[in-house]
């Protein structure tokens, strides 16, 4: 049985429940999920600008070496803890199944791995409509956009120059009758956009990364 603070040992209503989980996502992902919450109706896209990775776009490595991977989310450039708890085990195994390291807890002073997948807020944001080509924007009727930067920098160990990628994302939620936007694939939930977001994201990124031929 779950109790909630206010009722001083009653249990927890049905409506109490539902709105501690909508809490949650709100403090995951932000913007998005606040519209979800304040409209209590939305359906979820995921841009297809940036789409899954196919078999062998992530070019092999002869030798792989430990790695020790860090990865953060964050909120307008603010460090996001809750999102970050969220989707740090999806991160490791990405990399682990890239095969571009022998392993992602690597000795420290050694490589070093940095992911941050930072979350900004689109719509209605004059500067965000220019956040990159061929995402899905100036869509007509209650559309919110939220944009994703996967900053990706690899530090090889020794006094090497680091090697940066970056890739771009977006999702996108329709709220009551909104025509759903175009060149964007359905979720059927916040939880599988997140998810499906991050993996093309971070794929994306180790398959840029794998190409780089500063990469060793």
């Amino acid at each position: 049985m779950i109790y909630s603070k206010k009722s001083k040992g009653g249990p927890m209503s049905k409506n109490q429940s539902l709105q501690n989980q909508m809490l949650k996502r709100v403090l995951m992902v932000g913007a998005l999920a606040a519209t979800m919450l304040m409209s209590g109706c939305a359906s979820m896209y995921v841009d297809t600008a940036t789409r899954d990775i196919q078999p062998g776009d992530i070019k092999p490595v002869a030798q792989p070496q430990p790695v020790q991977l860090k990865f953060e989310f964050q909120t307008k450039g603010a460090p996001n803890a809750t999102a970050t708890a969220y989707l740090k085990d999806q991160v490791a195994e990405q990399v682990k199944k890239s095969g571009l390291f022998s392993s992602i807890d690597g000795p420290a002073g050694g490589a070093l791995l940095n992911i941050v997948l930072n979350n900004i807020p689109l719509t209605d944001n004059p500067e965000g409509k220019g956040f990159v080509t061929g995402l899905t924007f100036g869509l007509a009727g209650s559309v919110v956009t939220d944009g994703y930067v996967c900053k990706l920098t690899y530090l090889p160990a020794g006094d090497a120059q680091p090697v940066n990628k970056e890739v771009r994302h977006a999702i996108h939620a329709t709220i009551g009758n909104a025509n759903p936007p175009e060149n964007a694939i359905p979720s059927k939930d916040g939880d599988e956009a997140v998810r499906t977001m991050t993996r093309q994201i971070v794929d994306n990124a180790l398959k840029d990364l794998s190409h780089d031929p500063n990469f060793k």
